[in-house]
């Protein structure tokens, strides 16, 4: 099994920058791609940044040339740097990786909450 714990949120004010970082611990074979989702109240949980393991990245739209994710595959770490934070981007932040283990299995960090004030 893998655990996910996220961390480095926090109540910042808009133009602001928050860094959340993920560590993955446990019995770990292979991390293949990792990513950050956030859920705003009342609605749906979004895809935010996505890594794979060589390095190649994917952004929301709302996002993109704000936040950058990096990962340490050596530390089995994922970030993502929030710059330029506006009041929209509130939600809680979670963490999420996959393995293949004769099948692709997900897992989830409790998540971070981030709030961004106007």
């Amino acid at each position: 099994q893998v655990q996910l714990v996220e961390s480095g949120g926090g109540l910042v004010q808009a133009g602001g920058s928050l860094r959340l970082s993920c560590v993955a611990s446990g019995v770990i074979f292979s991390i293949r791609t990792m990513g950050w989702y956030r859920q705003a109240p009342g609605k749906q949980r979004e895809l935010v940044a996505i890594i794979t393991r060589s390095g190649s990245t994917n952004y929301a739209d709302s996002v993109s040339g704000r936040f950058t994710i990096s990962r340490d595959n050596a530390k089995n770490t994922v970030y993502l740097q929030m710059n330029n934070l506006k009041p929209e981007d509130t939600g809680v932040y979670s963490c999420n990786a996959d393995e293949f283990r004769g099948r692709v299995i997900d897992y989830w960090g409790q998540g971070t909450q981030v709030t961004v004030s106007s």
